[in-house]
């Protein structure tokens, strides 16, 4: 093939890549993705009601069908839009499997992953700009809360210990050995049924129990939890302080871009004020 038409072939192909990339880059095809995951969201939370299948479930299944034509459309016009680039983007790697589950066939030893058909309903994150920085805040605070994880588990070992060899001849259901202990104060560190459903029978029988179950109660649910929160929190606020510096970083990167169009251009008028001035200095020194 000539060199020419290659050329015109690449710039063809270029040209296509750049109006596809404009097309999902476009706000109303966005707003129409997202407002097409919500609507899917509805359609399979609906699917659980069984008088709600009986009455509409073939307009159900056809619009959820319909729905994941559109998705499967998009991920292809992404994929054409931005080439490899697509999968070196975790959030479209996320949408390509998710999209890609649903079109498993849900029979047989796939059976379960007709289930999994509402992780759909994430891709709302990857649409959704202040809840991919929520995630991406979650996930840098994995390390923090790895260390906090790590005590808290130390405080449930130590207490599961202790529990057993107090209490676990007389309540076995609640102590008997480690895990049932660590159950156990599991469900008192939530604080759910812990006074009566626990530590009153506990305490009829070892009056001093409170000893053990109200230390643990606050070391666990009002200091570690809350260290949770904190470190979330913090997370979040550095994740928000990145944004609005790399938000200023642009708008400065965009202000000395002016700046130095504008410096160009009274360079240039200058040095035209200049050319003018030696073309009338030399008119006038020419003889009449």
């Amino acid at each position: 093939m000539p060199e020419g038409s290659l050329q015109g072939a690449a710039q063809a192909g270029g040209g296509f890549r750049q109006r596809v990339a404009s097309l999902i880059a476009n706000r109303f095809f966005e707003r129409t993705i997202i407002a097409l995951i919500a609507v899917n969201a509805v359609i399979l939370g609906l699917e659980t009601f069984p008088e709600v299948m009986d009455a509409t479930g073939g307009v159900l299944t056809l619009l959820d069908r319909v729905i994941l034509g559109i998705f499967v459309v998009e991920i292809g016009l992404r994929l054409v839009a931005h080439g490899w680039r697509f999968f070196r983007d975790p959030w479209s790697l996320f949408d390509l499997v998710v999209v890609g589950i649903a079109l498993v066939p849900a029979s047989g030893p796939f059976s379960v992953l007709r289930a999994l058909r509402v992780l759909r309903a994430l891709r709302l994150i990857s649409t959704a700009p202040r809840m991919r920085r929520v995630v991406f805040a979650l996930l840098s605070a994995i390390p923090g809360l790895g260390s906090i994880i790590a005590l808290l588990a130390l405080f449930f070992y130590v207490g599961a210990v202790i529990a057993t060899k107090l209490f676990g001849a007389d309540f076995p259901e609640w102590f008997g050995n480690i895990w049932r202990s660590m159950f156990s104060l599991f469900q008192i560190m939530t604080l759910e049924s812990w006074s009566m459903g626990i530590v009153r029978p506990v305490m009829e029988i070892y009056a001093f129990a409170w000893l053990f179950f109200v230390p643990f109660i606050l070391m666990t649910t009002f200091v570690v939890l809350n260290l949770f929160i904190a470190v979330i929190v913090n997370a979040m606020q550095s994740q928000h302080e990145s944004d609005e510096a790399e938000a200023n970083a642009a708008v400065a990167a965009e202000a000395h871009d002016e700046r130095e169009a504008i410096l160009a251009e009274l360079k240039g008028l200058r040095q035209e004020v200049m050319d003018l001035k030696g073309v009338l200095a030399a008119r006038d020194r020419s003889p009449p």
